[in-house]
């Protein structure tokens, strides 16, 4: 192997460590995966259509996912798991008791978190790429 391509392969191997490295820093983050036990094992949680997890946890504050958000009402949320809701309005009394069905799942999976000793604080995030799953683009919020 001539000088420069030992150099090149040298400085490539560097390069796909490294990124290799930040990837697993960015991933490996094993109190999620044991908080996300806890809430799997809840039976609040588990009993709701939709598995609210903890996507992240810095610096004691942990980030809930979450099937709604300002870009993505529970209106349109709730027929994709409650099929024989597709159509009817916000103000319907089976939408109403499925909205405060989802407002209490949500409540109980963010009080389960809350209640752990290295969690401050719980923020959310909507899950996007369940949405995607399910077929449903959310529109862009910038």
């Amino acid at each position: 192997m001539d000088r420069f391509t030992r150099n090149y392969s040298v400085v490539l191997g560097i390069i796909v460590l490294a990124v290799f490295v930040m990837w697993m820093r960015s991933t490996w983050q094993p109190r999620v995966w044991e908080i996300n036990r806890i809430l799997e094992s809840d039976p609040a949680v588990a009993d709701y259509p939709y598995q609210f997890r903890v996507l992240s946890l810095e610096n004691g504050v942990a980030t809930l996912s979450t099937p709604r958000s300002a870009a993505f009402p529970a209106i349109l949320f709730l027929p994709i798991v409650y099929p024989e809701l597709a159509g009817l309005s916000d103000d319907h009394p089976s939408m109403v008791k499925a909205q405060q069905s989802l407002v209490a799942h949500q409540k109980r999976a963010m009080d389960v978190v809350q209640a752990l000793p290295d969690v401050q604080s719980v923020t959310w995030g909507l899950d996007v790429q369940w949405l995607a799953d399910r077929g449903v683009q959310v529109p862009s919020t910038r």
